[in-house]
């Protein structure tokens, strides 16, 4: 999960280079998904058996996890492209309250104070590391906040779709539906000017890059993290995205970090391990 996340990161970074460079951030996010597709349907290719693919709960459920991923990638984008990259990130990550308040509805997890400590620690961690308490300032846009919420939300439909749609097939059967529904979807918002552009501009390397990290390798590892775990605590461990973001500003885009987001980063790390430890005792 950890590694997933840490994939994601750099997703979001190389996402923001692309849309500093006029891409449109429907068509980034059309890309990050199709060569994601490209990648696993190789590994359906490779793994066929057991795939489920005659099974139409496996479809339905696909589907649904595709509309979280397509609404995932675009209104992260979304909100880089209106904000900035650590702080769209954080707002994704409000994603665990999402998956909490669901968990709790239908009774997959059970609430503890232990869990709803561990969701206000790495909240807060992540609102120091980001500076998100200055959004009376104005450096966060109403269109940055609706578009990053709204990432969080898809964010938490991919994973309930995806956990009820893995006991009917194969992962890589559920991603290539999901990824494909991703594709159509997000044909229609897109410039196609621009998507057809992309395979002769000197920018395809960063758009294979993207979606080999974004969406492709970063998926396979996150699949065998949650095959492990709650959606829940998938969710707070997959976290480390922010640090990962913040981080790719710091060493390739000039940006700093001051003391309160070292404090916010390190208590997102404390945070995460502890929870680990938790599960695994």
């Amino acid at each position: 999960m950890a590694l997933a996340a840490f994939c994601w990161g750099i997703s979001g970074g190389i996402g923001g280079i692309l849309m500093g460079r006029d891409w449109d951030p429907f068509v980034v996010s059309f890309y990050r998904g199709a060569v994601g597709l490209l990648i696993v349907l190789c590994w359906l290719g490779l793994r066929p058996r057991g795939s489920g693919l005659g099974n139409r709960r496996l479809w339905f459920w696909s589907v649904v996890a595709g509309l979280g991923v397509a609404g995932n990638f675009t209104f992260y984008f979304l909100s880089i492209s209106h904000g900035s990259l650590a702080v769209a990130a954080t707002l994704m990550y409000c994603a665990p309250v999402f998956v909490y308040l669901v968990s709790f509805a239908l009774k997959l997890e059970q609430p503890s104070l232990f869990k709803w400590a561990a969701v206000c620690m790495v909240m807060l961690g992540i609102v120091l590391l980001t500076g998100l308490y200055e959004v009376d300032a104005g450096k966060v846009s109403p269109i940055s906040l609706v578009t990053g919420l709204l990432a969080g939300l898809s964010y938490a439909v991919f994973i309930f779709g995806f956990k009820y749609a893995s006991p009917q097939g194969s992962p890589q059967s559920i991603l290539v539906l999901a990824f494909a529904v991703l594709v159509l979807l997000l044909l229609w918002p897109s410039d196609l000017a621009q998507i057809i552009s992309v395979p002769g501009s000197q920018d395809l390397p960063l758009f294979a890059t993207l979606g080999l990290v974004g969406a492709g390798f970063s998926f396979f590892v996150y699949i065998v993290g949650l095959k492990q775990t709650s959606p829940a605590v998938a969710s707070i461990v997959a976290m480390l995205e922010p640090v990962t973001a913040s981080l790719f500003g710091v060493s390739l885009l000039g940006e700093s970090l001051d003391a309160l987001q070292l404090i916010g980063m390190a208590i997102i790390l404390v945070t995460v391990s502890a929870m680990g430890f938790a599960r695994e005792k």
